[in-house]
């Protein structure tokens, strides 16, 4: 007599699918954790919109009294744009992989944007805030190291305290960017897991061996970090903001100033001098060319505002 045969397994609950899309976005398309971060939360407010629904019961008109809703709340017309963005791919991938049959958010639009131009410091007030006395201390010479490279080089926020002080692999551990001091270049991986080198200028290289003399005594436990806090560690973005803020405060620019300022100053002025779009953009590591055009319209404003001091019909009576 055969003994009774075992119950079939029951089948493995369906992962949800949320986290099998960020999973996606994070192995192969290699999406820094700031970014996934974003989609994650907009994600969930994805799924507080479908309650006790799954989320491919959601319809267009769902999704524009979402947008509706966001726009009431007084949510920013980019954040919107943004939040759209996201849901969308997220539609786009669950149909991709036969789970949807159509995108309930194709054709949904964000309200419109109004246009903002980025702020940049003139070229006065920069030369002010780089040339503003400081004291010979340690986390002195490290926040005067961090503005000349921001400014020189025109790294975003995540791009300057990822930079390790040379480029090392040990172990599972690889420097995702790093100083060359011998070439006078960073290399450093920005949005879209995209690795590119920039160009660090004399003044730069200056500030940056002067904090290097003493980078040793915060140093702790982590060898690799270029730039360090007062407890050792790798500098997090909100102790850099308030320090780049202090530092501008100090000095009396009359501006709010933060390191993305910083970064549209080196756009700007570069810009300004050459009129080289194409080297702005690898400079600054945008994917496309009309992230940079933006800086043409901060240009057109700076030859406009010639024009009107300098022509004669276009004085202003006093």
């Amino acid at each position: 007599m055969k003994p009774p045969s075992a119950p079939p397994p029951e089948a493995e609950p369906a992962r949800d699918p949320i986290a099998r899309f960020l999973d996606t976005l994070a192995h192969e398309r290699k999406l820094s954790e700031h970014t996934l971060r974003g989609y994650a939360h907009e994600l969930s407010e994805l799924q507080k919109l479908a309650g006790e629904r799954a989320l491919t019961a959601l319809t267009p008109p769902d999704i524009r009294g979402a947008v509706v809703r966001a726009h009431s709340q007084q949510l920013s017309a980019r954040s919107i744009s943004h939040r759209l963005s996201v849901w969308r791919s997220f539609y786009r991938w669950l149909g991709l992989h036969g789970e949807l049959d159509a995108n309930p958010v194709s054709g949904i639009r964000a309200p419109k944007q109004s246009k903002t131009l980025p702020k940049a410091l003139s070229v006065d007030d920069t030369h002010t805030l780089m040339e503003a006395s400081h004291s010979d201390t340690p986390e002195a010479l490290r926040d005067h190291a961090m503005l000349e490279l921001f400014y020189s080089s025109g790294l975003r926020l995540a791009e300057l305290i990822g930079l390790d002080i040379g480029y090392a692999k040990v172990g599972d551990y690889s420097s995702g960017g790093w100083l060359d001091l011998d070439a006078a270049e960073v290399t450093v991986t920005g949005k879209g897991n995209r690795r590119r080198i920039v160009p660090v200028g004399r003044k730069a290289i200056s500030a940056m061996q002067c904090w290097l003399a003493v980078r040793h005594q915060l140093l702790r436990d982590d060898p690799h970090p270029l730039f360090v806090s007062v407890r050792g560690k790798r500098m997090s973005p909100g102790v850099v903001r308030q320090r780049i803020k202090q530092l501008a405060m100090s000095a009396g620019i009359p501006a709010n100033v933060h390191p993305h300022v910083l970064r549209h100053s080196f756009a700007t002025h570069v810009l300004q001098s050459s009129s080289d779009l194409r080297a702005v953009q690898e400079m600054l590591g945008h994917a496309s060319i009309a992230a940079t055009q933006i800086y043409t319209s901060l240009d057109f404003q700076h030859l406009s505002q010639i024009y009107d001091n300098a022509h004669p019909r276009a004085k202003k009576r006093s």
